[in-house]
């Protein structure tokens, strides 16, 4: 996935539409791809939403909804969502085409009378749209912005009814112009949130020539009337710096500069004779460089290879300033400008310039699989090869990239410590299916492996192989890989007493002195030249020259320069001027929802960049999105800018319950971990620092327990620049241009530092100062790099505040698989014999949504049981999730009984039970008759004991007290008093009945009289 696409709120649903290529992990079949959630955190994929055909692929665009049915693609009642997207045209040419949904965005379909706005351009794409509101029904329609991308322009058409689109204007080119403008966007915000002080922001995507290299968005602030965007915060052109120039290439020469151009190309490339003016044949306008004349290596295109070095000079100001442009590709300390193996090297294999009409089965190689019926070793692809031939499984065999199979070489002895090869191609992320990687295998056992880089350039890799000198090798090249980049090319292995130096691939200028290289700076990937400085006041005296450097011949391939200075004062880069939504690698392609709820401005970007999103190390998937986040304007130093937040949604993703919190205490110079408590994967941290007298101070994030793996985000307090280092974050060698530290200019507020860090499994979004600037990196380190750190330099720092909040995953989890039980019902006391009723729990998901039909075990420590006089039972929650507690009776015995419910390995104990004996029951009845006998009156008693134990009872009559000392259950007993009087008045006695354990139940009964 890629660009965000078509971000809709409707009918209580965020829709996330997206570039999506349904056939591959790497761009190509674009389609529109669609994610559907209630709360912007938990996302369902849905079914592909808008598929390319035999005509067009579909590129991005956006969703309105068209609440009146303007377009009448809908009705008054069920009035439809209408996409606008870019038809891309297989024979190049691009046009913004409709489709339609009646149900809510499940299912599209194709306006027929598509196109409906055509340039007859191959760059005119991206369209936005939006409502605008003009205060009267006649001056209220609706507004598309699209960019025609190789010219840096945003043009504005309206429309009544989105099927008839008249031209309004047009806006730019303006401030960052150094690659394509894409992904436009055009949305009024409140200053200071006061709706009496209303700006429109404009938003421009663009690729490459973003701030912080590669892709990346910029903004304007300013009005629109409806017809024009008028921008107030664009940059004007700057003016030459004061200092002494030392070249300027005004003059149409080189002025003494030696040039070194590689012979036997067309134009003596790269850099030709002279200086250029402007761009070369094919090459996209060159734009930034001062007077009439820069160096500019793409003569003959990026194929090229060579160097320039300037006169020596005395350093004798403290910076030297100048103009660089074109491909970003640094200089590496320890590589070579030439391709040369390790002095003293045992080349085998012949270097593979076998005997023509001899292939590698003719030389003692085992050729399997496709690779059989190939050329084998081939005279084609790859650059920097040796000699004319070498193995490259592309041509080896029918199917190109998807050719299968392995080269396993004759053995060999190692009798040198270092083997080394030139190697490129493709290669395969650990966790991918896939195989494409050079082998050595000694004794049956695979013992090294190496991959190209996804490059078609060779370079050396090397291994120490010392461990087995002495021993049999032989060299297997396995290509179990298909798609893009789907091969491997070899050439050149030999042995020796060293590793092979690196060739550099580097695009670049260079400051020498006494033969080493003390400065270094690149491109950024752009046909713009933008200022760069070096301070060299340590260099005060010495003498250097400067070295200009084209050693790549792929994509940005060459370099570009201008106007070297020395200068009492730093030159300030252009792009830092300028307003951007992001300052880091990974914020690309960023839009916002139409209708969101409220009217908040919420948006949303794809996580990557350009210059190696087809490369991150991800397996099986490919491309992911930054947090949503709101929008809000804010007057920052007299001007209004953009703030923003993560969205208030995420905060219930934060587990509180197992937050980390360190209070007020200083940072120590160097590095200090925080406790086991703090580390973690994915979690958001908070923290407040100040500087103290430190001269720099932050955090590092994802530390690895060895420090081999470490992300800082730290501040310079000189600079005033915040920055996140991600050179060693983990795998980062996927790619060259992955590797990088990304800044932002920062102003401390009342000198603390106000850091927000949402760190996750492979990125880190630091949001600075409550958002006024942020920087997104990818990151990849190892699953146990999960460290947390606080750092000072030069001084000690201070903590004033920091907490570190768990967040629940809502991505990459199984909508069947449980994420919570929860119990239900209250704690309940029951006797012994009873059931235990009322208890239970739901099962719920990451998206809190309830999981049905999964087992739940119950199991009962104390005096219970199931009904099969088991502790355990297990029982499938129904279509809300939930179930009871399986039947269960209280007993034998009495106490707490604990019941623990289990689901997809989540626990979760119910409400407390205690049992206890059945109370004591006394249920005694009495009857007194009376009689007379002999002339005396008799009282009888006659009790009967129905209760649940045995009784005594106590009679008191006025007579005298009639006792029965002991009375089981069941039983009946008579007692009798002799009154000795001949006549007794009717009336009544309390009768107690007494059980063992003290229990008594007192009641009265009646007699009647008798005598005469």
């Amino acid at each position: 996935m890629n660009d965000p696409n078509g971000l809709v709120y409707y009918e209580g649903v965020y829709h996330l539409y997206y570039q999506y290529n349904p056939q591959g992990t790497r761009w190509g079949n674009m389609s529109w791809g669609h994610a559907t959630s209630t709360d912007l955190t938990h996302w369902t994929e849905q079914p592909l939403a808008i598929p390319g055909d035999a005509e067009s692929d579909i590129f991005s665009g956006s969703i309105v909804v068209d609440k009146d049915n303007t377009s009448g693609f809908g009705t008054a009642e069920n009035p439809p969502l209408v996409a606008m997207y870019t038809a891309a045209y297989k024979t190049g040419e691009q046009a913004q085409a409709l489709a339609y949904s009646t149900d809510a965005g499940q299912t599209w379909t194709k306006y027929d009378g598509n196109p409906v706005i055509d340039r007859d351009q191959n760059d005119f794409r991206d369209p936005h749209m939006f409502w605008y509101d003009g205060g009267t029904p006649e001056s209220s329609y609706w507004v598309v912005v699209t960019v025609e991308a190789d010219d840096h322009k945003v043009l504005l058409h309206k429309s009544t009814d989105l099927r008839n689109w008249t031209e309004l204007s047009e806006f730019g080119p303006a401030n960052a112009t150094g690659g394509v403008w894409e992904c436009p966007d055009l949305f009024p915000l409140a200053v200071d949130g006061d709706p009496s002080n209303i700006k429109w922001v404009m938003v421009v995507n663009l690729n490459p020539g973003a701030v912080g290299g590669g892709s990346g968005g910029q903004y304007f602030v300013g009005d629109f009337d409806g017809t024009t965007f008028t921008s107030e915060s664009t940059v004007g052109s700057d003016t030459l710096p004061e200092g002494t120039t030392l070249a300027g290439f005004d003059d149409g020469t080189y002025n003494g500069w030696t040039v070194s151009n590689e012979p036997g190309n067309w134009k003596n490339g790269p850099f030709g004779a002279a200086p250029a003016t402007g761009p070369i044949d094919g090459q996209q306008t060159v734009t930034g460089f001062a007077g009439t004349g820069l160096i500019n290596g793409f003569n003959d295109g990026d194929w090229p290879v060579g160097s320039m070095e300037s006169p020596d000079f005395t350093v004798d100001q403290d910076h030297l300033n100048f103009l660089v442009g074109g491909g970003n590709h640094p200089h590496v300390d320890g590589t070579q400008l030439a391709n040369d193996p390790p002095a003293g090297s045992e080349l085998l294999f012949d270097g593979f310039e076998y005997p023509d009409q001899q292939g590698l089965a003719d030389n003692g190689w085992t050729v399997t699989g496709d690779l059989a019926d190939g050329t084998n070793p081939s005279t084609s692809g790859g650059e920097f090869f040796l000699g004319q031939k070498r193995i490259n499984t592309f041509d080896g065999g029918p199917k190109g990239d998807d050719n299968l199979g392995t080269l396993t070489s004759p053995e060999f002895t190692i009798d040198k410590s270092h083997l080394s090869m030139l190697v490129g191609g493709g290669f395969r992320p650990e966790g991918d299916p896939q195989t494409l990687e050079v082998q050595l295998v000694v004794d049956g056992e695979v013992v090294r492996t190496t991959a190209g880089t996804n490059d078609g350039a060779l370079n050396w890799k090397s291994w120490d192989v010392s461990a087995y000198q002495g021993k049999a090798a032989r060299i297997v090249v396995v290509d179990d890989a298909t798609g893009g980049w789907g091969h491997l090319t070899v050439d050149h292995v030999v042995l020796a007493d060293t590793a092979a130096q690196v060739r550099s691939n580097e695009t670049s200028v260079n400051l020498v002195v006494d033969g080493e290289i003390v400065r270094t700076a690149t491109g950024s990937d752009s046909e713009t030249l933008d200022w760069t400085s070096w301070d060299v006041a340590d260099l005060a005296g010495r003498t250097a020259h400067l070295q200009v450097v084209d050693n790549n011949r792929a994509g940005w391939g060459h370099i570009l320069a201008d106007q070297f200075m020395l200068a009492d004062e730093p030159a300030q880069s252009r792009l830092v001027d300028y307003d951007w939504l992001d300052w880091g690698r990974d914020y690309y392609a960023g839009v916002t929802f139409d209708n969101a709820p409220d009217d908040k401005r919420i948006m949303i970007a794809w996580m990557n960049n350009w210059q190696y999103g087809e490369a991150i190390p991800t397996g099986q998937w490919r491309g992911a999105m930054a947090l949503p986040r709101e929008l809000a304007l804010q007057t920052v130093d007299g001007a209004p800018k953009l703030v923003q937040k993560v969205v208030d949604q995420t905060a219930g993703l934060e587990q509180t319950e197992n937050a980390f919190t360190l209070g007020a205490t200083d940072i120590a110079e160097g590095e200090t971990a925080l406790p086991a408590a703090a580390e973690g994967s994915v979690y958001k941290l908070d923290a407040v620092l100040s500087a103290g007298d430190a001269d720099s101070f932050g955090l590092s994030v994802r530390n690895s327990a060895d420090g081999s793996q470490r992300t800082p985000i730290t501040y310079d307090v000189a600079s005033g620049q915040l920055s996140v280092d991600r050179t060693r974050s983990g795998d980062v060698g996927f790619d060259a241009d992955f590797p990088s530290v990304e800044t932002a200019p920062v102003a401390l507020e009342d000198g603390k530092l106000h850091l927000e860090l949402y760190v996750d499994t492979a990125s880190v979004e630091t949001f600075a100062q409550g958002g006024i600037a942020t920087i997104t990196d990818q990151i990849f380190p190892d699953a146990g790099s999960e460290g947390v750190s606080l750092l000072a330099t030069g001084g000690t720092a201070r903590v004033e505040s920091l907490t570190v909040t768990p967040l629940s995953r809502s991505m990459f989890t199984d909508p069947a698989a449980v994420t919570a039980l929860t119990a239900t019902g209250a704690a309940q006391t029951v006797e012994t014999g009873d059931a235990i009723t009322g208890l239970g729990v739901t099962a719920t998901n990451a998206a809190g949504a309830p999981v049905a039909g999964t087992d739940v075990a119950f199991t009962l420590d104390g005096p219970a049981r199931f009904a099969d006089g088991g502790t355990t039972a297990t029982i499938a929650t129904g279509a809300d999730g939930s179930t009871a507690l399986p039947a269960a009776t209280a007993g034998p015995g009495t106490g707490a009984v604990a019941i623990t419910a289990t689901a997809g390995g989540v626990s979760s104990v119910l409400p407390a039970v205690t049992v206890v004996a059945p109370a004591t029951e006394v249920d005694v009845d009495v009857t007194i008759t009376s009689t007379k006998r002999n002339g005396s009156v008799v009282l009888t008693a006659t009790a009967t004991n129905s209760g649940s134990t045995a009784v005594r009872l106590s009679i008191p009559t006025p007579f005298g007290a009639l006792k029965v000392t002991s009375l089981a259950e069941g039983q009946s007993r008579s007692v009798s008093l002799d009154t000795h009087l001949s006549r007794v008045p009717a009336g009544s006695v309390r009768v107690t009945a007494t059980a063992p354990d003290g229990t008594q139940e007192t009641f009265p009964v009646a007699y009647r009289g008798s005598g005469k």
